[in-house]
């Protein structure tokens, strides 16, 4: 048993001895399925807190012959699986935390020969009778020994992508430790001593160029988890299991916390959920995962449309993302669409695969943008906001002139990459402009059922605002008039299904006529 071969079963066991573990053990379902398989190369990547760590400590618990954890396993998921008995803690197991390696190496140009220098003297303690005193690598000491005994290890990773991160600028580091990914995983040798090789960091595997470094891993990821989809971070089912067990109110747990769209699975975020479970408080816990100040940056960046793009998911609407040319690291963005995957992978929107839309998943993360921005001077949108609210305020006041005069202004100033020809990108427009209502009102509902019809837009005020906000139910229509819109939410009664949420209903009529490219508005109460 040392520290990076074979280790012991501890580590695992800290997240068993939690208050809150969420079984996920039936990844191991999976990576038994590919052993020794030309599926058994695997990256799950995934963000800060999405239980990374307590995945690869679960892995290696299992796998490690330097422990017995039969006793572990038996009560969770995998132990009930057939094959349970047959793979655990039958494997020699390479397991290497790379930030840690990094730091006690000293420097990350050390971090490399780090790594080689101490795997190969435990190796040579436990295959005493392979001769690897003239061996310079890791990978060359596990063909030898491969060769010699036959051994074939389970190699896991965390952190895996720390030093592309890290040392993007640094191309000497780069260099070297891909070359060493690719010695230990890449070709025809590696396929005889890897029984299972696992992966997991923030960021895919990094791309070279045209084809990647390691073009023979599977990835799942925030973009694509296919069959591990269940296993990043916690499902709806699970939440809704400890909302019961903690007493809290699971929509309101749903509304701040939910909205990673990964295949059929809502996923939430594990340490938010867990922490709203243990101290009773909503509020964001995303400024602890390290990488707030990387956002300012990323999105000050001069790509035509990125900024439009952050301020019309801020106001709860979702863009679209072309996530194919990001090259899985932290400095080569070419447009806007980098930019946006890249804050994929960090957790800072979502995805959705199938119309391959991004989006601010919830209201921690919505909060926590819009804190960066305004902590880091983003001074488009602080003067943005100041629009915002002149227009909340005017629809309030159903003042009518300057609703239509702001949502020009801002359509001009802020929007006009958005080009309008339907009504559809009329409400795009429409969603940036009312911002500021976020505050007070949940996301706003598109095209929500109600009464005979479906509202255009839908502004519900969240519960502490109700008796100071009314709800706001808004028609838009393209090359007609205010009036109509205002008549169709009348006769098709939409206010009927969301009188509960609020006593008092705001109507709203707004079009834009494209000949005059004039918008005009027109607002009343709701006399139900």
């Amino acid at each position: 048993m040392g520290r990076f071969l074979n280790p012991d079963n501890s580590a695992f066991q800290v997240a068993l001895n939690s208050e809150i573990y969420v079984d996920k053990t039936g990844l191991l379902k999976y990576t038994n399925k590919v052993l020794n398989t030309t599926q058994k190369f695997i990256c799950n990547s995934r963000p800060r807190r999405f239980g990374k760590s307590i995945t690869a400590d679960m892995l290696t618990a299992y796998y490690s012959r330097g422990c017995d954890s039969e006793e572990m396993f038996a009560e969770l998921a995998i132990g009930q699986s057939e094959n349970f008995q047959k793979h655990l803690n039958k494997y020699d197991v390479i397991y290497l935390d790379v930030q840690w390696c990094m730091m006690d190496a000293g420097a990350p140009e050390d971090a490399v020969a780090y790594i080689n220098e101490h795997l190969i003297a435990e190796l040579k303690e436990i295959y005493p009778q392979v001769a690897l005193n003239q061996v310079k690598t890791a990978y060359g000491a596990l063909s030898m020994i491969n060769a010699a005994a036959g051994s074939k290890f389970v190699v896991i990773i965390d952190e895996w992508d720390v030093l592309i991160r890290d040392e993007a600028a640094n191309q000497a580091v780069q260099d070297a430790y891909i070359n060493f990914l690719r010695g230990m995983f890449k070709g025809s040798e590696p396929t005889k001593f890897i029984q299972l090789a696992y992966l997991t960091g923030i960021l895919p595997i990094k791309k070279i160029k045209t084809q990647s470094a390691l073009n023979n891993f599977d990835e799942f990821s925030m973009l694509d988890a296919s069959s591990l989809a269940p296993y990043i971070g916690f499902t709806e089912e699970e939440v809704r299991e400890l909302c019961v067990r903690y007493h809290k109110d699971f929509e309101k747990v749903k509304r701040w916390y939910d909205g990673y769209l990964l295949e059929e699975y809502q996923v939430y975020n594990p340490r938010a959920v867990v922490n709203v479970m243990m101290k009773g408080k909503f509020r964001s816990y995303w400024s602890e995962t390290g990488t707030y100040e990387a956002i300012v940056p990323l999105i000050n960046r001069n790509f035509d449309g990125l900024k439009t793009a952050v301020i019309e998911m801020l106001s709860g609407s979702s863009v679209k993302v072309n996530v194919r040319s990001f090259q899985n690291d932290a400095v080569s963005f070419s447009n806007k669409d980098d930019v946006l995957t890249y804050l994929i992978h960090l957790g800072y929107l979502g995805y959705n695969q199938d119309n391959q839309m991004a989006f601010i998943p919830n209201e921690e993360i919505r909060q926590e943008l819009t804190a960066a921005t305004e902590s880091k001077k983003w001074d488009e949108l602080m003067t943005f906001q100041q629009e915002s609210f002149a227009l909340l305020d005017a629809t309030l006041n159903m003042d009518e002139y300057a609703v239509a005069e702001g949502i020009e202004k801002i359509h001009m100033e802020y929007a006009s990459v958005i080009q309008y020809n339907n009504e559809n990108s009329l409400s795009s427009v429409l969603t940036i402009a009312y911002l500021s209502a976020m505050q007070y009102y949940f996301k706003p509902i598109r095209e929500l059922p109600t009464g005979r019809g479906f509202a255009d837009f839908v502004f519900i005020p969240k519960p502490e605002y109700i008796q100071d906000y009314p709800a706001l139910v808004a028609e838009l229509k393209w090359n007609q008039n205010a009036k109509t819109a205002l008549q169709q939410i009348k006769d098709k009664k939409y206010p009927e299904s969301i009188e509960q949420y609020s006593g008092d209903i705001l109507l709203i009529g707004i079009s834009y006529d494209k000949k005059s490219k004039v918008h005009q508005c027109k607002i009343e109460k709701c006399l139900v």
